[in-house]
């Protein structure tokens, strides 16, 4: 999107090893960085025609500018203990380390979490089912602006995944008892979770799961020893960590060390855009962050498989 915005062919980016043409100049030593600079002018930009229009810089393939703004908003660079910041989307990145050591991926989710392949599934607007509770098999929910139900949200899904689970009315492999086709999250609307559904949930949650788990692999470390996971996105902003954990939707590190970010991308665009000390930090900081191929780790697919079970985390194998 960002070379979109500034006319540069985005054609390499869809095709192996999926760079951007401004990193792979970099590399080539064409270019001492991936950031960009602009001039309103030549942008089209209707504002002061000299205004200066600066973009941070890549981190690696399709972990990009916006990442590298999370992590001056979460001061990456001046952590000692080993962290992890994990920013949902249809397309999630991972990064874990501190200032001496850093890796990072991109995890393909798709769109299922955020209402896309689900039957009833729909964007965070009022209306969108986006917490559940089942007591007693009766299942109790809060719609957003606490309209009419709609349809249900993310963080819904994500509630309504681990109580199924959490009270035996699916197994870890997402499936109902008695070889039922679907469970009514609202009864009385005909608002219904398929099989179908779960197997799209579970391969959008799978991919987050792998990423993860990759990565702290890499890294040499487990979820329980990370001094801090910031889940950053507006859809993060609001899911039950405590639930996401329990099906595999994010590394099981203890609740106490989760801290919601939100939009971490924009306050760190803001910083880039009123100090050029911050841009001089992300530009260094971004180059000595190492970039791992999830596509081409060779027990991708098992770990997958295992990504894609309702279950808590296991332990990466160092």
């Amino acid at each position: 999107m960002r070379d979109l915005l500034f006319g540069i062919d985005v054609q390499s980016i869809g095709q192996k090893p999926y760079k951007s043409i401004t990193q792979t100049e970099m590399e080539h030593g064409k270019r001492p960085t991936t950031s960009l600079s602009m001039t309103a002018k030549k942008l089209g930009l209707r504002v002061f025609p000299n205004a200066n229009v600066y973009s941070g810089p890549l981190i690696g393939s399709h972990v990009g500018a916006d990442v590298a703004a999370d992590l001056l908003a979460i001061s990456l660079d001046e952590k000692e203990d080993v962290v992890m910041l994990v920013d949902v989307g249809t397309n999630t990145e991972v990064v874990v380390g501190n200032r001496h050591r850093m890796m990072t991926a991109s995890c393909p989710a798709g769109p299922a979490f955020e209402g896309g392949e689900i039957t009833y599934g729909m964007p965070g607007y009022e209306g969108a089912v986006e917490s559940i509770e089942i007591e007693n098999e009766l299942v109790k929910y809060r719609t957003i602006g606490q309209k009419t139900p709609q349809g249900i949200c993310g963080s819904g899904l994500v509630d309504l995944l681990s109580e199924l689970r959490r009270t035996g009315q699916m197994n870890e492999l997402g499936v109902f008892p008695n070889q039922d086709e679907e469970f009514f999250f609202v009864p009385d609307k005909g608002m219904s979770l398929s099989r179908s559904d779960i197997s799209a949930l579970a391969q959008a949650k799978s991919a987050n799961y792998s990423g993860q788990w990759i990565v702290l692999r890499h890294f040499g470390i487990s979820p329980q020893k990370i001094s801090k996971m910031f889940l950053a996105g507006g859809f993060a902003n609001y899911v039950n960590t405590s639930n996401a954990a329990s099906i595999g939707f994010i590394a099981n590190v203890p609740p106490d060390k989760i801290e919601k970010v939100g939009n971490a991308a924009l306050e760190g665009a803001t910083l880039m855009l009123v100090s050029i000390k911050m841009r001089d930090v992300i530009e260094k900081l971004v180059t000595r962050i190492e970039h791992v191929e999830l596509e081409t780790t060779p027990d991708f697919f098992e770990i997958f498989v295992e990504g894609c079970m309702f279950k808590p985390m296991a332990q990466p194998d160092n």
